[in-house]
């Protein structure tokens, strides 16, 4: 594990922070809303590096969406985070959000056994009353000639029919592509969403849901589709959580990135590739 300050081209990166785990590197900007800016396997970007507000990196919000609907909460997305380094971990804090009396914490770290980049998110309830909420992690990835698959029933995708997800070899795939319009699916799946795009392989694990557990009209699985060849956001969310004033929900994602040979297309080798990193079934 190494943490080191980042050499960035801009001087407002300046205070980003690297977590290096073998060949990959992550790179967090508290001053940027806490986000990991890149995602490197060797010299290898893996997430979008768009310009365009809303279109690039690692970012954390609270579902349901309703509750601020649009823009993102700038507290939580824009605004700096407070940084510590303890105990080998990377700490950022971010400021009370107003309108939602709720304040983020994000911890960054490295499982050297399991090979994988861990980040837990902590939603603090700072309120004096009592508030519904739940996790919601969203990596934009760039629209290039990508798959993303994972595990749910291909009745289960909603809307259907707007992405042309396959059911082959025991999970739903799609192969990425661009319309002029904007589109989001939701799906319940088995707790991982994994993206092949370039010989690399992004694996996401995060905690099973049922059905009942998102917020309302949320999912624990979600994928959205910017119009266009831009970028599209890889969406996971946790259980819709009561919490107490000062209490806080505490949200684990683990996250992989592996080189793959051959193209991205639907496989058994794909699939038990992903399931002999999650360990799962």
């Amino acid at each position: 594990m190494l943490f080191a300050l980042g050499s960035m081209a801009q001087e407002s990166d300046l205070q980003s922070k690297q977590l290096i785990a073998g060949d990959v590197t992550m790179t967090i900007n508290p001053q940027k809303g806490g986000k990991v800016m890149s995602l490197k396997y060797k010299d290898q970007e893996m997430i979008s590096q768009l310009k365009w507000p809303e279109s690039f990196g690692s970012t954390f919000w609270t579902s349901p969406q309703k509750e601020w609907n649009w823009p993102p909460v700038p507290e939580f997305d824009k605004l700096p985070y407070t940084l510590e380094e303890q105990d080998g971990s990377l700490i950022m804090t971010s400021q009370v959000a107003e309108r939602l009396g709720f304040r983020i914490r994000k911890q960054f770290t490295t499982d050297p056994e399991d090979h994988a980049i861990v980040v837990t998110y902590s939603i603090i309830n700072e309120s004096n009353e009592t508030r519904q909420v739940a996790p919601w992690e969203i990596t934009r990835v760039p629209n290039e000639q990508g798959l993303i698959f994972f595990d749910a029933p291909l009745d289960g995708i909603i809307p259907a029919g707007l992405m042309d997800f396959k059911a082959e070899e025991g999970a739903v795939w799609y192969r990425t592509d661009d319309t002029n319009d904007n589109r989001k699916i939701n799906a319940d799946g088995k707790g991982w969403l994994a993206f092949c795009n370039n010989g690399l392989l992004l694996v996401k694990k995060f905690d099973d849901l049922t059905p009942d557990h998102p917020a309302p009209g949320e999912a624990e699985i979600q994928v959205y589709v910017n119009r266009g060849k831009t970028f599209i956001e890889l969406e996971s969310q946790g259980a819709y959580t009561a919490l107490k004033p000062q209490e806080a929900l505490n949200w684990t994602v683990r996250w992989y990135l592996v080189p793959v040979e051959g193209e991205a297309l639907p496989s058994k080798e794909l699939l038990s590739k992903v399931r002999q990193i999650t360990k799962t079934k």
